[in-house]
């Protein structure tokens, strides 16, 4: 018989509707249950692609007499953490209190007023090595809940007081912002990076598009080729690894080792759209074919694999394992490939991706290139692998929609369009932003429209986050300068006014991760450390200097920098993990190219828009003066040059920098001149 998860809609939790323990979703009834019968509450987070909480649901979770443990001593609750984010934060700092480190499957122990006071990771049922078994930690909490229950309380108070002091300000003098951070961070990522293999650290080792887009800033700025060269080095590295799909294109989660060999096979629609964007710059600023390749592969995989045919918007993950095994969907023997190309086509292709008798993953193969590819053309042998691949049982899909990770590719693959001038990218942006804007926004009383973090089969659910609101205040403002529809740039104001009315700190600065009319948690986080994602407190800054500087609004960039200013200390302790912020610092201290361009007609916009993404400009804002699509903001940008957009009644642009404009270019060739004067390129 299902448990209490049946009726959700997260994949994840579906996952376990059959397991033996009496599972919960998050919610009132359970949390009322433990407080009524005053039993401490056993706390499981994963997500649908995560390989080791499918191996921990199987060893533990359908255990008879593990599950009559739970179930006696606990009142079990099972979250998604890409559904509940806020959930996760709080808890995983906990358990990385606790423990020294954090990950998932994350397991914790809370009393019932969801104070924690113990947790971990992942436990085998049993005590393997060092690490003690999963029944063992049952009845060990179990007696410390019975027998030293003052003990346990006291302690949870403790940590719940730790907590609540997580992502506090740490403020500075606004005056103390400068590029010294960022140059301390390239020093930083400098002395950790990789120049064998590219990539920062040791194995396992993760796709870090954020710093990866800092380097490439950095070398516009500074003009050091050592920046520009860990950053080819970098994206070479992993286009050619095995932590691609050669065959049906996009990228793994990470790869288990330093080369890019072997991945951790989930792949997942943030890091994908992530690698897209810097992916697109560097191809931008280098004319790489192998980066526009990569990118055109990895949109055609999102757009075959991960988008939902009916409504246009992006699926979240794909999982590590099919049939039970880790990357069984993606491996191949040599004999197969034979099989499938023939002996000619076979030997070449197999000589060339890295396919062996003896194989290079587990008696199998993962496709990968030692080497870069010169003058062969392996497409139509891809296609044919592609096909064949089909056949076999897929990885399970985790098709919910979440608005964040929606927003990071609708951002992408919006400039994918423009700048590869492949138009179908464009319209899938479109598509999915119009499906987020009509599906997952709800009214509140007050008449205000306000986002749903997700949506599933129909039903949207749960009050956005800011990473939801920030996040698509970047793709939105994206979307405008990529098609110049002012309705894209006035629905990103809105949702920065929204953040600034229901998120921002008032009393210290910055912005909380939930909104002033969330659910009353044990403590209201902040922010500021990029994971595998931006930092909501980044990208709200990162936005604010965006639209501060396109809209001419100063209070919003006085906003932006001292958000920034309350991230300071973070970023001086640990620059490699404050990226975004320090892009967002980059973008506030720099001179940016104030681009405004007034047409007569849609096809000289789109000529003009085509040229200007054509080349890599780091620090840039794009405004389209037409009656065609006009915004709120086009407006005040037309009072801005005293109302006289055409010179001539010509299309005319106007280049402006701090509030400046210089004079007004009304001739193609100058207009040229001047865009080509601002694109960081090399000798292509």
């Amino acid at each position: 018989m299902p448990n209490k998860l049946a009726g959700q809609s997260s994949p994840y939790l579906l996952q376990h509707q059959h397991n033996p323990v009496d599972w919960y979703p998050w919610g009132e009834e359970a949390l009322q249950r433990a407080r009524d019968e005053n039993k401490p509450i056993f706390l499981s987070i994963g997500y649908s692609a995560c390989h080791w909480c499918h191996v921990m649901e199987h060893e533990s979770f359908e255990d008879e007499d593990i599950a009559r443990l739970l179930n006696e001593k606990f009142i079990n609750i099972k979250v998604d953490r890409e559904e509940r984010p806020d959930l996760d934060q709080i808890y995983m700092n906990a358990v990385q209190i606790l423990t020294g480190h954090g990950g998932w499957p994350m397991s914790v122990f809370l009393t019932p007023e969801l104070k924690p006071f113990f947790g971990g990771t992942y436990w085998p049922p049993k005590q393997r090595g060092q690490m003690p078994g999963f029944s063992q930690i049952i009845e060990g909490v179990d007696r410390a809940w019975t027998n030293r229950n003052d003990q346990a309380l006291a302690y949870a108070d403790e940590l719940t007081e730790k907590l609540q002091r997580v992502g506090l300000s740490e403020l500075k003098n606004e005056e103390s912002l400068s590029n010294d951070y960022i140059d301390a961070a390239l020093v930083a990522l400098e002395n950790s990076y990789d120049f064998q293999h590219g990539g920062f650290g040791t194995a396992p080792k993760f796709p870090n598009a954020m710093n990866l887009e800092l380097l490439l800033r950095s070398w516009s700025r500074t003009g050091n080729q050592t920046l520009l060269d860990m950053v080819k080095l970098n994206l070479d590295k992993m286009a050619l690894g095995g932590i691609y799909d050669h065959i049906g294109g996009g990228f793994a989660r990470y790869s288990v080792d330093a080369r890019w060999l072997v991945p951790h096979f989930e792949k997942m629609l943030y890091d994908n759209a992530q690698l897209v964007d810097i992916y697109l710059h560097a191809y931008q600023a280098t004319g790489s074919k192998l980066y526009e390749q990569t990118v055109r592969q990895t949109c055609d995989y999102i757009l075959h694999t991960m988008t939902d045919e009916e409504h246009g918007c992006f699926f979240s993950t794909e999982d590590a394992d099919s049939e039970g095994e880790e990357g069984k969907f993606y491996v191949w023997s040599r004999q197969e490939v034979l099989e499938v190309l023939g002996n000619e086509q076979g030997e070449a292709f197999c000589d060339a991706y890295d396919i062996t008798e003896r194989g290079n993953f587990e008696g199998h193969n993962i496709p990968n290139l030692p080497q870069a590819l010169e003058s062969q053309d392996f497409s139509q042998a891809r296609q044919q692998l592609f096909e064949q691949r089909a056949l076999r049982i897929r990885p399970g899909l985790d098709d919910k929609v979440l608005v964040s990770w929606n927003a990071l590719m609708i951002q992408s693959m919006a400039q994918a369009g423009v700048i590869l001038k492949e138009p179908k990218y464009l319209e899938a942006a479109t598509r999915a932003a119009c499906f987020l804007l009509e599906h997952m926004v709800t009214t509140s009383s007050s008449g205000q429209w306000r986002l749903l973090h997700s949506w599933r089969h129909g039903k949207a659910k749960l009050n956005a986050y800011l990473d939801d609101y920030s996040y698509l205040a970047n793709a939105l403002t994206t979307l405008y300068e990529c098609t110049g529809n002012g309705r894209w740039l006035d629905d990103a104001v809105t949702l920065t006014e929204t953040v600034l009315t229901h998120f921002h700190d008032k009393q210290d600065g910055g912005f909380f991760f939930t909104s002033d009319d969330h659910e009353q948690l044990i403590t209201r986080n902040k922010d500021s450390f990029d994971s595998s994602v931006p930092s909501g407190n980044s990208m709200m800054a990162y936005v604010l200097v965006r639209l501060g500087k396109l809209c001419h609004n100063t209070s919003w960039l006085d906003l932006a920098q001292q958000t920034i200013c309350n991230a300071a200390a973070v970023m001086q302790r640990a620059p490699n993990g404050c990226g975004q912020m320090m892009l967002a610092l980059d973008l506030l201290l720099n001179d940016t190219q104030e681009i405004v361009i007034a047409a007569t007609q849609t096809e000289e916009e789109e000529k003009l828009r085509q040229y200007l993404f054509e080349g890599f400009i780091p620090r840039r804002t794009i405004a389209f003066i037409n009656s065609g699509n006009p915004s709120a903001t086009a407006v005040a940008l037309r009072q801005q040059i005293d109302n006289r957009p055409l010179v001539d009644n010509q299309t005319t642009v106007y280049l402006c920098q701090n509030f400046s404009c210089q004079k007004p270019l009304s001739n193609y060739g100058d207009i040229k001149s001047a865009f080509d004067t601002m694109k960081a390129s090399v000798s292509r």
